[in-house]
């Protein structure tokens, strides 16, 4: 998980830390849960593992695919995007690093994010609104940033620990759907049980993976602006580039935030503003006042 030898993304340690934390203490939750399901179906384990092995193996495979389609993005070549493919191949020349597939989303929000369940099948995607936006310089912070989190390697744990919430809280759903069928029906007691059961263990499974996944994506949005900045020799084009993309966001309508939430925790910026203290636990991104605080104190380290 920790950023290649070759890469001249300087490694951060604790985000190495952080990363197998998450992803250890998720495997023991999961570990927990299915030893907990097969208690509970009895005879039917078999029925209940596969399922669950069975809709986690799916989205390993399509994850890249899944978040490409949510942003209602596609990958484009040198071609369609020149210029986007000339920053990339010269910060990846820089950064002595491979370059990751491009991808563009249709939406207006100036955004970024970089997804995929390996370190060499990773896709990094902006929006018509980030190219349209921002400036060479600020756009070549913002890219840097991405590829920060493809070299880390956070942008793989992300993809995986995210998906790994998304089926237990589909599982919870289901649950919960089960229990309302057996609330209604005479002489289900023992299925009401078993639903209940699944669905409780499902929603703590998803509260640990939220609280974990979130906790990982503030510390992870840290280290990438810092190596970045450290990259490119230029923390104030990424302090412009975080204004311009989250003041944009404050003027996108409701209705349109709605949509881009469900890719909240990859975005470079957050499609909605840090929660204030009391709801920084459940907050996906530092603050954007604290992400230009460590920036500016790069900049005057790098003078």
């Amino acid at each position: 998980m920790a950023s290649t030898a070759r890469s001249r993304f300087r490694t951060d340690r604790q985000l190495s830390v952080r990363m197998l934390t998450v992803m250890g203490a998720l495997a023991l939750a999961y570990a927990a849960a299915i030893a907990v399901l097969i208690l509970v179906l009895g005879r039917w384990w078999p029925l209940g593992v596969a399922a669950v092995a069975g809709f986690f193996a799916f989205q390993m495979l399509s994850c890249d695919k899944v978040a490409l389609r949510v942003a209602g993005a596609q990958e484009v070549d040198a071609e369609q995007e020149p210029r986007l493919h000339a920053i990339v191949d010269r910060l990846c020349a820089l950064a002595d690093t491979p370059k990751p597939r491009l991808a563009v989303a249709s939406s207006s929000l100036p955004n970024a994010f970089a997804a995929g369940r390996r370190r060499e099948n990773v896709v990094l995607c902006v929006t018509r609104g980030m190219l349209a936006q921002l400036e060479d310089e600020e756009l070549e912070g913002v890219l840097a940033h991405e590829l920060a989190h493809v070299a880390h390697g956070d942008a793989v744990v992300m993809t995986v620990a995210s998906f790994i919430g998304v089926l237990a809280g589909l599982t919870a759903r289901l649950g919960a759907r089960l229990m309302l069928i057996a609330g209604r029906a005479r002489g289900m007691v023992q299925f009401l049980l078993v639903a209940l059961a699944v669905t409780a263990l499902a929603a703590a499974t998803w509260l640990v993976s939220v609280l974990l996944v979130r906790a990982l994506s503030r510390y992870r949005e840290f280290a990438a602006d810092q190596a970045a900045a450290q990259l490119t020799g230029n923390p104030a084009a990424l302090s412009a580039a975080l204004v311009k993309t989250s003041a944009e966001a404050a003027r996108i309508p409701h209705k349109d935030l709605r949509h881009a939430t469900a890719l909240n925790a990859f975005y470079f910026c957050p499609v909605q503003a840090a929660g204030k203290t009391g709801h920084q636990l459940l907050s996906t991104h530092p603050s954007v006042e604290a992400r230009i605080e460590r920036l500016e104190r790069i900049a005057a380290a790098l003078r």
